[in-house]
């Protein structure tokens, strides 16, 4: 062991001589053995030492304070991989929260977690993830970076990726991949502009890195479902990624995974027809990727309904006999209940007429899916009556009411258009990422679901303007004077001109991008947070521009491939034991493109050109801001729903928790929290644990809805809890900081004043018994 730079640093000697305990064996079900609890993604644990009875009981255990929020853990024999400590891959004690290793520096990491192999041995153990679109590893006994993986220790997510190769944007997903034997399965997140590159699925070797299969998710000519597209689709249309979830069966050998929307979401005049892959659940043979099945939510995208959440995987009791299904939550409010191994409903989903769409160009497809059974988890309807009158002024609510009365407004596919458009669920509704769960032998399923209203109104991008503080995102980056313009009319006045705070209470903004994940923030703009009401004016290209401002502002702006310097100080954190730094060397990436562009103010549409040997392309492109307006939609905000698929009947459904702005502006409680989308635990012990964002997280009762247990936290969370079993003791562990949260983001705890406030990591479980 010695010292460097004021940190130890723990050589391979000292590791092996105090490395992890294993006993090696099978593996339990009373572990969380890799991102989401398992395969399955069921967020189930097999262990009943916490249940109805004594929940009630839970204490907290330990905690760890420089855990990450949003980040969903790993825990395997008595050993717990988290992230902290501002980007770095921490392996802690399970039962004591003590640092086992650190690897440090590890920004721009997949932040709703990793995954995790080992041998049928258990001698080789390893840690996956990406970052900046390198996918990469770490030995998890260890917590070195692994060389001899791919070239250098890392694989170039562009590569064999159409028009990814020279794309300066990044290519992966926050949310890992899943492992099958010795393949990881993953998706993308390529974005959601015209001629960004495609979500193709593909699966690489755990030891050596190498590309063992990859489906096309907008097929090739020749493939099955290209003729469901325009002949030259496939060269510029992008998306139909997997960004969320995916599950897998393990025995079959089947992954199970949702994909999003195609490229332009709202506009489709570029790709008419049904485009297949898009807001599919698709079904590949794990071992070669060959489609199993398919069955599509949505036809012919034009919300941005992507299947995003896991699909769970459960047995059920169907006519009289037992039949393993696999259930999705939609965007849609949809629960989606087919067979797992056929893909055939298991009640009738009937395709039903539409309205039609009178933009030019386009062709929304004539009908869509309609499940019969079960009921939807959101409601699907907004008139003038649905309008919040809690969250706004007087003359904003009447504003809105006259508004929502002018719109189109024909059910939940009425297509966009010129003129104002209403979508409910809106594309931040329903289900997302790491919200639903399963007790998978019970047939239980269940989802936490959004209450979002969006209204859209396409714009032509040649003609269109940016309004004051409007962001643009016309030459494929987002300008920091666009993110300045935004800051300075709707933050300045609370956070001051110099981001340090101008009210009493309100927190310093230096560095936040450094603490915080994009998606922490925009929950907490959006749905407001402790003393912040939700500001409800402001567009998502605007939000995505303040971001990028604040982002160079952070600590690691100096030291990242974006340049400039830092205006606020470094987060210091006490010395540990530091093994690693930064991962594998990684190589510059492509630089953005300088033009040509596609004219006028492309926004979340982009700016980039169709390829010069397509012909055969609308002449003008249309935008529309995300529009979603969460303020302004009437409670319940969100909502916990549990499902019986033996029967499929909704068992109960209730709001998570209150909404602390809601209830001082004099409306009611138990509304549920605006957005407040946080994962679930299921628990053999017949429990559901889930957060709100009252600064609480309760221990539903799996039959009843009814809540058995509330545990009180020092700030807010975000991401997906964890519950395992560690030297015969059970824990519940869930990640919160002091300086908000949100939805999937990761915001770092910060220290409180009293060390022995819990914070972070706060493991709970049952006394100890003398």
């Amino acid at each position: 062991m010695t010292r460097r730079g004021g940190r130890t640093v723990i050589t391979t000697a000292f590791v092996a001589a105090v490395s992890i305990g294993v006993a090696i064996g099978s593996r339990s079900n009373r572990w969380w053995w890799d991102n989401l609890a398992g395969p399955d993604s069921s967020n189930f644990v097999g262990s009943d030492q916490i249940k109805k009875s004594n929940v009630s009981q839970l204490e907290v255990a330990w905690f760890y304070p420089y855990a990450t929020t949003g980040f969903n853990p790993i825990v395997v024999d008595d050993v717990m991989y988290l992230l902290g400590r501002g980007g770095s891959l921490i392996a802690l004690d399970a039962t004591t929260g003590k640092e086992i290793w650190i690897h440090e520096g590890l920004n721009g990491i997949t932040s709703r977690g990793v995954n995790y192999w080992q041998s049928e041995d258990g001698k080789d153990r390893r840690l996956l993830f990406s970052i900046n679109s390198f996918l990469q590893e770490i030995d998890a006994q260890t917590g070195k970076t692994i060389l001899t993986f791919g070239e250098n220790g890392i694989v170039d997510l562009r590569h064999g990726l159409a028009r990814a190769e020279q794309y300066a944007g990044r290519i992966q997903s926050n949310s890992p991949g899943k492992i099958w034997k010795n393949l990881l399965i993953l998706g993308s997140a390529p974005g959601e502009a015209f001629v960004n590159p495609p979500g193709d699925i593909r699966a690489y070797d755990v030891i050596t890195g190498e590309k063992k299969w990859q489906f096309h998710t907008v097929p090739l000519p020749g493939e099955f479902g290209y003729d469901t597209w325009p002949k030259e689709a496939y060269k510029y249309v992008g998306g139909v990624n997997n960004w969320g979830s995916m599950s897998v069966d393990e025995e079959r050998g089947i992954v199970y995974i949702p994909l999003g929307s195609a490229n332009y979401d709202f506009y489709g005049a570029d790709r008419i027809g049904q485009n297949l892959f898009a807001n599919c659940i698709l079904a590949l043979d794990a071992r070669t990727g060959k489609r199993r099945w398919h069955f599509q939510t949505v036809h012919h995208d034009l919300w941005d309904f992507d299947n995003v959440s896991a699909p769970q995987l459960v047995t059920v009791r169907h006519n009289g006999r037992r039949v393993d299904a696999v259930a999705h939550a939609g965007k849609t409010g949809f629960l989606y209940v087919l067979d797992r191994v056929t893909g055939k409903p298991l009640w009738p989903i009937e395709e039903r007429p539409v309205p039609k769409s009178d933009m030019p160009g386009e062709q929304a497809w004539p009908t869509q899916p309609f499940p019969t059974k079960p009921l939807p988890f959101v409601r699907h309807s907004f008139t003038v009556d649905d309008v919040n009158p809690w969250l706004s002024s007087p003359e904003e609510y009447e504003a809105m009411r006259e508004r929502v009365a002018k719109a189109r407004n024909e059910g939940i596919f009425t297509p966009p258009g010129l003129t104002d458009t209403i979508a409910m669920p809106g594309n931040q509704g329903g289900s997302n990422w790491g919200t639903t769960a399963a007790n998978p032998q019970k047939g239980m399923v269940f989802v936490v679901g959004v209450n979002q209203v969006a209204i859209l109104r396409l714009e032509d991008v040649t003609t269109r303007t940016l309004g004051p503080g409007r962001g643009g995102g016309g030459q494929g980056n987002v300008p920091l004077q666009a993110g300045l313009s935004a800051y300075q009319q709707y933050c300045t006045a609370c956070h001051g001109a110099n981001l340090s705070g101008a009210l009493p209470g309100v927190p310093s903004l230096f560095g936040i991008t450094d603490r915080m994940g994009e998606d922490a923030i925009k929950a907490i703009v959006t749905g407001g947070q402790g003393q912040m009401r939700p500001v409800s004016s402001i567009s998502e290209q605007e939000l995505t521009a303040v971001i990028a401002y604040l982002a160079n502002t952070s600590a690691s702006a100096g030291r990242g491939r974006t340049g400039g310097r830092s205006s606020g100080p470094p987060e210091v954190f006490p010395e540990g034991p530091v093994v690693g730094r930064g991962g594998a060397p990684q190589p510059p990436l492509p630089p953005r493109s300088l033009g040509p562009f596609y004219p006028g103010v492309g926004g979340n549409a982009g700016n980039t050109l169709y390829p010069s040997d397509v012909k055969d392309v609308p002449p003008t492109r249309y935008m529309t801001d995300y529009g979603v307006l969460a303020s302004f939609t009437k409670p319940p905000y969100t909502t916990l729903t549990a499902y019986d698929l033996n029967t499929g009947e909704i068992k109960w459904q209730v709001p998570n928790g209150d909404h602390l702005p809601t209830i001082r502006s004099g409306g009611p409680a138990n509304t549920g929290g605006v957005g407040a989308r946080y994962g679930l635990v299921v628990t053999k012990g017949g429990l559901v644990f889930h957060a709100g964002n009252d600064g609480k997280v309760r221990a539903y009762d799996e039959d009843t809805g009814e809540v058995l247990w509330t545990g009180t936290l020092p700030g807010t969370t975000s991401g997906v809890p964890v519950s395992y079993e560690a030297k015969g003791r059970q824990y519940f562990v869930i990640m919160t900081n002091q300086g908000g949260g949100g939805r999937g983001g990761g915001a770092a705890a910060a220290t409180p004043a009293d060390p022995n406030t819990p914070i972070g990591a706060i493991a709970f479980a049952l006394p100890k018994k003398d």
